[in-house]
């Protein structure tokens, strides 16, 4: 199932998503993920096409202000670019690929991180005044990563958090409103509800984040799947169908992505031999692990570590 999302009618933002641009350019020159000083602001720039990298989200808002990418969660390819944004609601593991960039032109975007607790408090600060959208593009079912057109709110916001980084007494003071701005603003719009639902501490989807949380932490011990749903007092097989819509694929596909994005972190930031790090996530086979590993980063642990290690981070952008 694929939605693009690439090209959105509402040409009236466009001059200000150039300006975004500019701003992005300004404080990220070379390819790569830039942590701000601003908490949980990242900026990404990649110079040409990449290929396509596994990552995992994290709860996110995510604006592309140059360029055009491509995110596949599962069975759901998801194409966006200028003048769309996304909003991944819970930790989801992904494959994310550049598909426009260039020197002259090259792909840029900004990432928030978002507190999915803040987000709930807003929303009881709003109470009746949120309104209710069921006109997003991916809401035929309650998935974790959606995407909508960005309206002018988010997009002036956006680029005002950006031009903050100039100034870190204006980034000090100033930050902690334009998030709460930006977050005020996509409850307000097309993705308002599907944000609530997931904070909605009685809503399946909210129930499915923490089993997500749990698996997040856990992910290391075997699946137990009743143990999992008595954990959020839902059914194994309304667990089960549940999961599956909010992040396209199985408890154990989950699980498995999480174990093989931990091993590779284990490998290339603390140097474990494969071996080592397939058993601290749980696989009790090395062969059994090497060939999952295999296909999911398609390379083998050591030849994959390898590269990765000779190449700038360019491909891991998590927008």
């Amino acid at each position: 199932m694929m939605i693009d999302y690439s090209a959105c009618s509402e040409q009236i933002n466009a001059p200000l998503c150039r300006k975004l641009a500019e701003q992005v350019m300004e404080h990220i020159t070379e390819e790569g993920v830039v942590s701000t000083a601003i908490p949980g602001l990242e900026l990404l720039r990649a110079n040409g096409a990449t290929s396509c990298t596994s990552t995992v989200y994290e709860p996110a808002l995510c604006v592309i202000a140059q360029g055009q990418k491509t995110v596949q969660l599962g069975d759901r390819e998801i194409i966006y670019g200028p003048l769309s944004y996304m909003v991944s609601s819970v930790h989801l593991p992904v494959v994310g690929q550049v598909l426009q960039a260039s020197e002259d032109e090259p792909y840029l975007a900004v990432k928030l991180t978002v507190d999915p607790q803040e987000v709930a408090d807003l929303i009881l600060e709003l109470g009746d005044d949120m309104p209710l959208h069921e006109d997003i593009a991916c809401s035929e079912v309650a998935c974790g990563l959606c995407i909508a057109q960005v309206d002018f709110g988010i997009l002036e916001a956006m680029t005002r958090m950006v031009s903050l980084l100039g100034s870190p007494t204006d980034a000090r003071m100033l930050a902690p409103l334009a998030r709460r701005e930006i977050i005020y603003r996509a409850l307000m719009g097309e993705m308002g509800a599907r944000m609530r639902d997931f904070a909605a501490a009685d809503s399946q989807a909210h129930r499915v984040s923490r089993v997500i949380a749990l698996l997040k932490d856990r992910f290391a011990e075997p699946l137990r799947i009743r143990e999992l749903a008595d954990n959020v007092n839902m059914s194994e097989s309304t667990l089960f169908h549940t999961f599956k819509q909010v992040t396209r694929m199985s408890p154990l596909q989950f699980q498995k992505k999480l174990r093989l994005h931990e091993a590779r972190r284990l490998m290339l930031t603390e140097g474990l031999e494969a071996a080592t790090a397939s058993y601290r996530v749980g696989y009790e086979s090395p062969s059994h692990f090497s060939r999952e590993y295999s296909r999911m980063f398609g390379a083998p642990p050591r030849a994959d570590v390898i590269k990765l290690r000779g190449e700038p981070s360019r491909a891991a952008a998590p927008a």
